[in-house]
């Protein structure tokens, strides 16, 4: 039952944006071929390291946010913030959320830069295709033992910058988490990999082994467009009282 302060539209919201949240930790499917690639060659293979890798990471990651989930559930209900470490108006003691904060501050500076190293190679790619000839794309200066380009050096700056005022822009955080989860949840950590793994391994179609891998993409599409929807009703609701920059 929903308590004074939330009604139950608003809990359905709320769990359905949950299930956004919980499919953004684990959508790292997009840059695991790129983790992937880093690695030497055998031995062991480079498949095999990243199996245990994937294995220790998703464990460790299913055990953090268990235990922030139930038991932020358990100690403040439906009053639970998305933000553990600001959302309940007091910062005390300040050690503990200063500590807290510089380790999600590590955290995030090293995922940002994980995370946009695709889209940082595909732009300078297409940037040096389409102007080989110009200096200001593809010239390097050495400053010691670093080659330093400043095509490179312009645009991520900017591209850091834009993404911090969007950033800013949207300061209803969980809500922005749940639906850009629940977008890229299924077509980048489900569809694609089952197919192909259906492809690889050359699964029979009707099989027992094709039916129950179809069955999970469905069902993960179904939890993925619920997430958005659940997303999307408490971002309009956060629209309401939203202030830019302020709130």
């Amino acid at each position: 039952m929903a308590s004074h302060n939330v009604t139950s539209t608003q809990k359905v919201w709320h769990s359905l944006q949950a299930f956004g949240d919980i499919a953004f930790a684990y959508s790292f499917s997009n840059i695991l071929i790129e983790i992937q690639d880093t690695i030497k060659a055998p031995p062991p293979s480079e498949s095999k390291v990243m199996q245990k890798a994937t294995r220790l990471s998703v464990a460790t990651t299913t055990i953090f946010y268990m235990l922030c989930g139930c038991m932020g559930y358990a100690a403040f209900g439906d009053k639970a913030p998305d933000n553990l470490l600001t959302g309940f108006g007091f910062f005390e003691p300040f050690w503990l959320i200063d500590v807290a904060n510089v380790a999600i501050v590590v955290h995030l500076v090293g995922a940002y830069q994980v995370f946009c190293q695709p889209i940082f190679a595909f732009v300078e790619r297409r940037a040096a295709a389409a102007w080989p000839d110009s200096a200001f794309v593809s010239r390097e200066l050495r400053v010691g033992p670093l080659a330093l380009s400043v095509f490179r050096l312009t645009w991520r700056s900017a591209f850091v910058c834009v993404t911090t005022v969007v950033a800013m822009l949207l300061p209803f955080f969980g809500n922005v988490v749940g639906f850009l989860g629940a977008v890229s949840f299924w077509p980048l950590t489900v569809y694609f990999p089952v197919e192909m793994y259906i492809k690889q391994r050359r699964v029979p179609r009707g099989s027992t082994k094709w039916v129950c891998l179809q069955t999970l993409s469905v069902a993960c599409l179904v939890v993925s467009i619920a997430a958005a929807a659940g997303s999307i009703a408490d971002v309009i609701e956060a629209l309401k009282v939203y202030h830019p920059f302020s709130s």
